[in-house]
């Protein structure tokens, strides 16, 4: 079943922003009392069944429950490598540019907790890719840039500014893996809702 957009009463944001948003798919998602063992299971976290892009993707549960594990290890397994604060500031910058407002909302807003850097990440959302922030994030949003590019134009010269900024070979792995997941992680939200207030 197809939705009516404005069915939700949502109104789209005016910008991008650290708030917290809605979002409004344009497809059904399951009803949270017929989620089976299998859909919460593929969920990874029961407490996700609440959220309507979840229930939307929990249709096809192998495929959620591999995308969530990526999602999970990408963001949460910082034990060595990247810490949580870049990885979130390049699913920010992938959202940036790709225009996912609502992606933009959840990792700016989780970039700023991890790094105490709010003023920075708030002009990456007002300004855009280019805006300056510090050698270390510009080579880092540089990189996600690169990657989300139509052709992907990542290459040496990215590797090199991420290495030159002080990243080590499994920073520069975690920070290829964390643009390039959002990047395909923005063209499935955008080709299946939008957000709101």
């Amino acid at each position: 079943m197809t939705l009516d957009p404005g069915s939700a009463g949502l109104v789209p944001p005016e910008r991008f922003t650290q708030d917290t948003l809605d979002w409004q798919p344009w497809l059904e998602p399951l009803a949270e009392d017929r989620l089976t063992e299998e859909h919460l299971d593929a969920l990874v976290q029961r407490s996700r069944s609440k959220n309507p892009y979840f229930r939307l993707l929990a249709r096809d549960p192998a495929v959620l429950r591999e995308r969530t594990r990526t999602d999970n290890d990408i963001f949460y397994n910082t034990r060595r490598g990247l810490p949580r604060a870049d990885r979130e500031l390049a699913a920010t910058a992938a959202s940036r540019l790709n225009g996912c407002v609502y992606c933009a909302s959840v990792h700016s807003a989780f970039a700023s907790h991890h790094s105490k850097r709010r003023e920075d990440v708030q002009r990456l959302l007002d300004e855009g890719v280019g805006a300056p922030l510090d050698p270390r994030w510009d080579a880092l949003v540089g990189a996600v840039v690169a990657l989300s590019a139509t052709p992907p134009r990542f290459g040496t010269d990215e590797v090199d500014a991420l290495v030159a900024a002080g990243l080590d070979e499994l920073e520069v792995l975690d920070a290829i893996m964390a643009g390039s997941f959002f990047h395909w992680a923005n063209r499935l939200m955008l080709s299946l809702g939008e957000p709101g207030v």
